[in-house]
């Protein structure tokens, strides 16, 4: 397997400093990686150097994410904000159209992409969005979304509002991992969620409207663009029912289930993961 270049550049996109990196041929097909909250471009790791054998890989820390300026700015924390940055990689790297991956809150980022800018997208594999507007409805899914506000993002806002970036980092990883996971983990990963309590504040402040915008199935079924779901094993209720409601919507039967995997499943079973990956997008 060819290694290669790790180089990191960092270019303006959309009047705010972007780090990326670029591997793979030139000429190959080009994917773009994007990461989730608590994370950065070192989250596909798993995935960079094995895609760009057959791929143009992007991978890049999203507005606000490590190592990018973490600046108080006058933005708003949302997938339209961060679909906005990434279409304007897209076109000033020559890499449009492409088949744009991500996780949790980035593919909640990549299906804004392919909603505003269809024309930049070739394909869509998204793993667990966060798009609690699709539980709407039936008493399971209004359950569900409410146990995550009610465990998750209220009691975080408050941590962060209080000052206390331990408590919010803590009560946020536990409710998209398990209760009880950050204390267990080893000191260097616990330092290593920390290191992104800024961007997880900016998530945890913004209003909640623009950092979850609704998203209906009927916005939905204008998609056009093919895509994979994919969905952990073991991850949350919450994304087991998200991901449920996305196939619904999407009329899409191409749904892979990663064995043993939480959330995200790129990270808990990346072999299975990049298998499945790799298999679809020979195919499409």
């Amino acid at each position: 397997m060819r290694v290669f270049d790790r180089t990191l550049h960092a270019m303006t996109f959309n009047g705010t400093r972007l780090t990326y990196r670029l591997t793979g041929d030139s000429g190959a097909p080009p994917i773009v990686f994007v990461h989730g909250t608590l994370a950065d471009l070192n989250s596909w790791s798993g995935q960079e150097n094995l895609f760009a054998q057959r791929y143009r890989v992007l991978v890049y820390s999203r507005r606000y994410h490590r190592p990018n300026p973490q600046a108080e700015d006058n933005q708003t924390y949302s997938p339209k904000l961060h679909s906005e940055d990434l279409a304007a990689m897209l076109l000033t790297l020559e890499l449009a159209p492409a088949q744009i991956i991500g996780s949790s809150y980035g593919a909640y980022t990549a299906l804004q992409l392919a909603r505003d800018h269809p024309q930049l997208v070739r394909g869509l594999v998204l793993a667990e969005p966060p798009i609690s507007s699709l539980l709407t409805g039936s008493e399971s899914g209004d359950s569900a979304r409410r146990a995550f506000y009610r465990n998750s993002l209220d009691p975080a806002r408050a941590a962060f509002v209080r000052g206390d970036s331990v408590a919010g980092v803590r009560l946020f990883f536990d409710a998209t991992t398990r209760r009880g996971t950050f204390d267990r983990l080893p000191a260097a990963a616990r330092a290593s969620l920390l290191a992104h309590a800024f961007e997880l504040r900016r998530e945890m402040l913004a209003e909640r409207g623009d950092y979850l915008p609704p998203v209906t199935c009927a916005d939905l079924g204008r998609i056009t663009t093919p895509v994979l779901l994919v969905r952990g094993e073991r991850s949350p209720r919450m994304f087991q029912l998200i991901m449920d409601e996305l196939a619904r919507c999407l009329q899409n039967d191409t749904t892979v289930i990663i064995s043993g995997a939480g959330h995200p499943p790129h990270t808990s079973n990346a072999a299975y993961f990049n298998l499945v990956v790799l298999r679809y997008l020979a195919s499409h």
